[in-house]
């Protein structure tokens, strides 16, 4: 019930932060259900805390954009017009058979077809084809580490 009035974003993909929530909201209830030395009460108060703790955190990402940096990092690109950026990929720890799986999921045969390929917050890759891409404006908010 608590996780259901904390709303959809404690439960949504997740970036480091709402991970190590969801992670402490498992321990927290296990120490309630298993341990002795704590009481219900003190239980429910810090499963309350831990989903207020993520409740304002994401408000204060929603109402002050600039500690979105803080608290999430931004989307990367791995791939730009067909051309791999392998110095972004190394330090994102993404080999090349992961974004050409990534492509072959979207239908696409050669990477040169593609106009991006993204590594997204929650680690998942985007592939854009230059026909969904358009003019570009989805990729605004995308960490672009030149050629």
């Amino acid at each position: 019930m608590i996780l259901r009035l904390s709303g959809k974003r404690t439960l949504s993909k997740l970036n480091a932060f709402a991970l190590v929530v969801t992670v402490a909201l498992g321990s927290t209830l296990a120490t309630i259900l298993l341990s002795r030395d704590v009481s219900l009460v003190e239980g429910i108060l810090a499963l309350a805390l831990l989903v207020a703790l993520q409740y304002v955190v994401a408000l204060l990402g929603v109402r002050w954009p600039p500690s979105q940096r803080l608290i999430k990092a931004r989307p990367t690109i791995l791939l730009r017009d067909g051309h791999l950026r392998h110095a972004t990929m190394r330090r994102c720890r993404v080999v090349e058979s992961e974004i050409r799986q990534a492509a072959r999921s979207q239908g696409v045969g050669d990477l040169h077809d593609l106009a991006a390929v993204v590594l997204e917050t929650d680690g998942s890759l985007s592939v854009l084809t230059r026909s969904r891409l358009g003019d570009g404006s989805s990729l605004a908010d995308v960490v672009d580490d030149g050629p």
